[in-house]
């Protein structure tokens, strides 16, 4: 398999998150939220752009049929554009939790966003599993979550999986078209001393991709739940991967440099060929 390609800039990033990919405009998104950066690499030519946040920011989704994103920011989901840049926060769901941030987040085929909160200090079970409907309102759909991330959507069998980095944890709950969630059950459980489940994406085959933190590598796993194959890669702390590309065949991987200062590649941005295509992500609809 060939060697993992370092995107060329002059930036690591501290705990790069977020992954999306932009068909409308051909480039992949990225973020880093203890930087309190956004990141836009453009295939065509390979141009990164880069943009300071006023707080963390998490993940980024676009919308559907309006231009902009929705972002999830320390405070909560708030409307971005860029170039220039606008930032309106619409809705804290945590006001009484201000240690807490966003963290890691999904649409769905109805174009609801799935999001997740957690500690800043990752040391407690405070953060919890949001869902954004599109008509604006919010609901809290699962608590006591340490590190939410993911979450993953798989169609085929109408699950949605849902990781606790900080149990080493991957959930899988059966979703319906209203968006409610049935029995949590554990899907997948790891030993943290071979890395932590991070990001997680969907395959067209149904495959589920996760990235490992503090594990150096992304991992495919059948819909029975079996290692299918693992990707190593040239830095520990492997926090996100994405499909893009106009075939979906391309995977894009996220890494974290704080705490693994002393890897030349930490907090890089790797390209990397997965075998299989992946799915177009599905935009928010509000």
């Amino acid at each position: 398999m060939p060697q993992p390609r370092v995107i060329a800039r002059d930036h690591r990033d501290l705990l790069g998150e977020g992954l999306w990919w932009s068909a409308r405009e051909d480039s992949v998104y990225w973020t880093d939220i203890l930087g309190r950066k956004l990141h836009r690499l453009r295939l065509e030519g390979g141009q990164v752009s880069q943009w300071t946040m006023p707080e963390m920011i998490g993940w980024i989704i676009e919308r559907e049929g309006t231009p902009g994103f929705i972002v999830g920011l320390q405070s909560g989901f708030a409307r971005l554009t860029l170039d220039p840049l606008t930032l309106m926060p619409f809705h804290d769901p945590e006001p009484d939790l201000p240690d807490n941030r966003m963290n890691d987040a999904k649409a769905d085929r109805w174009g609801r966003i799935w999001a997740g909160t957690m500690p800043v200090t990752a040391d407690r079970p405070s953060g919890a599993l949001y869902r954004l409907d599109p008509d604006g309102q919010v609901a809290c759909i699962e608590r006591d979550i340490i590190i939410a991330n993911g979450p993953a959507i798989c169609e085929r069998t109408s699950a949605l999986f849902h990781t606790d980095t900080g149990r080493a944890t991957v959930y899988r709950f059966p979703i319906d078209a209203r968006g409610e969630l049935g029995k949590c059950e554990p899907f997948l459980v790891f030993d943290p001393a071979q890395g932590r489940p991070d990001g997680m994406t969907m395959d067209a085959e149904g495959g589920l991709w996760i990235a490992f933190y503090g594990g150096g590598r992304v991992s495919r796993f059948t819909p029975d739940g079996e290692l299918d194959r693992s990707i190593a890669l040239p830095a520990s702390q492997i926090t996100n991967c994405v499909f893009a590309g106009e075939r979906l065949d391309r995977m894009f991987v996220t890494s974290a440099a704080a705490g693994a200062e002393h890897e030349p590649l930490a907090g890089a941005l790797f390209e990397i060929e997965p075998g299989v295509r992946g799915l177009a992500p599905h935009r928010y609809r509000g």
